[in-house]
C-alpha cells in the first residue's frame, strides 16, 4: 500500500509519457552545481554564465556556499588575482565593458577592489527569452559527525543557513524541512539534492536510504576530489545509488532516489581541477522557466549525462518496457546496460572494518545482486522488457567516445536514466 501512495506525481509523469512521441521531446540542458567568486570559485558569475551560454546550455544555477548572489560584496583585487590570475579583471572588462565593472580604490594599491554583480543585476546580460535562464540556487554546506553534508537547493527564493544536526541523517532531515517550509510559504517548487556523498566519505548509502524525504542524489560530480568512483574501501557513487534505492524499496516502503549529474565547477581559466562542462542534467520541459524546470526535475522527468545525448526515454507502464533512444554522433558506437535489482535480492550486509577490526562509518558491503546488469543492447535504440521480478530498472548508456575532460580512469561519455518500474 505504501508503494502505491509514494511518489504519485512521479508515477503519473512516467505513465503520461508512456507512448513514444511522433516528434522528439524538448530537452533542456543545464548545470545545477556551480561556484563563483561569491564563495570559493575563481570567476565572476556573469563570465561563468556566458561560458555556459556559449556552449549551448539552456539553464544554469549558481550554487555558492551558504550565500545568494545578493547584496553588496566587494572583492580585493589581490584576492581575485590569486584565485583567477593577474588578468582576471582585465578579461572581465574586455568581456562586458569598462562601464559594467564597478571598482573602488586605485589600481596597484591594497584598496583596489571590484564589486560583484548580483544575480538580478547580471540576468539581463546573459538571459535570453526561451534560450537561456539563470535559476537562483544555494549550496547549503553543513557538517555532522566530522564530515561535510552539502545539499543544493535549486530555485530557492531566500537564503537558508545550514541547520545542522547531531548525525548526518539528522542534518539532512533538518535542511530538507527548512527548504520544504520555504517552498510551502513561497509557493515555489524547490529541488534539494544531496551533493557528492563520497566527499570525505561522509554520507553512506544507509544514511541516504533512511532520509526518505530526500529524493535526489548526485551520481556523477565533475570535481576530482569527491571520489566519484570510490575505492577499495568505499562504494562508488553509482553503487551507493543502487544500494540506497534497494533499501528504500525493500525495507522502508519508500520511493527511490533520482540520480543527478553536475559539474561542481570552481575553476574557469584553463587550470585548476574542478572545471565546467563535465556533467549536466537534461530536463524534458517545453517551457524555459525556473518553476517549470524545477517541477520537471521533481517529477523525475530528466536524465543525467557526461556527454551522451538521448533522443527520448520512455517507460510504458502498460507494456512494462523501458525504451531509450540515443542521438548518435558520427563514428561513435553505444552500449546500453539496464541496471536493476530483483525482488528476491538478499539485503544482508556486513560493515567494512578498519585495520583494528572496528567498523568504519561507510557504506556496508552488500550482495553483487544489488544494481546488477539485467540486460544490454548495442546501437542507438534499446528496450528492456520487464519480467515482473524487478524492484526497479534504470539504463546507463556508454559511448565509445572518451570523455573530453575525464576525472576517472578510461572514462567514456555516458548517460544515466532514472529508476522506473518500482510503482505497482
Amino acid at each position: 500500500m505504501l508503494l502505491k501512495k509514494i511518489g504519485l506525481i512521479v508515477a503519473i509523469a512516467f505513465v503520461c509519457t508512456s507512448a513514444l512521441r511522433a516528434e522528439d521531446p524538448r530537452w533542456l540542458k543545464g548545470n545545477i552545481h556551480t561556484h563563483s567568486f561569491w564563495s570559493d570559485g575563481n570567476q565572476f558569475p556573469e563570465m561563468i554564465a556566458q561560458w555556459y551560454v556559449d556552449r549551448g546550455y539552456q539553464f544554469l544555477a549558481l550554487s555558492d556556499h551558504n550565500i545568494l548572489s545578493k547584496g553588496d560584496k566587494w572583492m580585493p583585487y589581490a584576492t581575485l588575482a590569486k584565485r583567477g590570475g593577474e588578468d582576471v579583471v582585465a578579461k572581465y572588462i574586455a568581456a562586458f565593458g569598462k562601464d559594467w565593472v564597478t571598482t573602488r580604490g586605485k589600481p596597484g594599491t591594497a584598496d583596489y577592489s571590484v564589486r560583484l554583480k548580483t544575480l538580478e543585476e547580471f540576468r539581463s546580460k546573459v538571459e535570453t527569452t526561451d534560450k537561456f535562464l539563470m535559476i537562483q540556487s544555494e549550496e547549503i554546506s553543513d557538517r555532522s559527525q566530522g564530515g561535510p553534508v552539502h545539499m543544493n537547493a535549486t530555485n530557492i527564493q531566500e537564503l537558508i543557513p545550514p541547520v545542522g544536526g547531531a548525525t548526518v541523517r539528522e542534518a539532512m532531515t533538518n535542511n530538507l524541512r527548512a527548504v520544504a517550509e520555504q517552498a510551502k510559504r513561497t509557493g515555489k517548487p524547490i529541488v534539494l539534492h544531496l551533493n557528492h556523498p563520497n566527499f570525505g566519505y561522509a554520507v553512506t548509502a544507509e544514511d541516504i536510504a533512511s532520509v526518505v524525504m530526500e529524493r535526489y542524489v548526485e551520481i556523477y560530480n565533475g570535481h576530482p576530489g569527491v571520489n566519484v568512483g570510490g575505492d577499495d574501501e568505499h562504494a562508488s557513487m553509482e553503487e551507493i545509488w543502487d544500494i540506497a534505492n534497494t533499501i528504500r524499496l525493500v525495507q522502508l516502503g519508500a520511493a527511490p532516489l533520482f540520480g543527478v549529474g553536475t559539474d561542481d565547477s570552481h575553476h574557469y581559466h584553463g587550470r585548476g581541477s574542478s572545471r565546467p562542462g563535465r556533467s549536466w542534467v537534461m530536463v524534458r520541459c517545453d517551457d524555459l522557466d525556473a518553476d517549470a524546470v524545477t517541477t520537471k526535475i521533481q517529477e523525475g522527468d530528466f536524465y543525467s549525462s557526461s556527454g551522451v545525448t538521448l533522443r527520448d526515454v520512455q517507460y510504458d507502464a502498460k507494456k512494462k518496457t523501458l525504451t531509450v533512444g540515443i542521438k548518435p554522433q558520427s563514428g561513435v558506437t553505444y552500449k546500453t546496460l539496464f541496471i536493476g535489482t530483483l525482488k528476491s535480492v538478499d539485503l544482508s550486509a556486513k560493515p567494512r572494518l578498519d585495520k583494528n577490526g572496528k567498523p568504519r562509518r561507510t557504506t556496508h558491503i552488500y550482495s553483487k545482486d544489488i544494481g546488477k546488469v539485467l540486460g544490454e543492447s548495442e546501437g542507438v535504440d534499446a528496450t528492456y522488457e520487464f519480467t515482473g521480478d524487478e524492484l526497479y530498472v534504470r539504463a546507463v548508456v556508454t559511448s565509445s567516445k572518451a570523455h573530453s575532460d575525464p576525472t576517472l580512469p578510461n572514462q567514456a561519455e555516458q548517460a544515466w536514466t532514472q529508476p522506473v518500474g518500482w510503482k505497482n
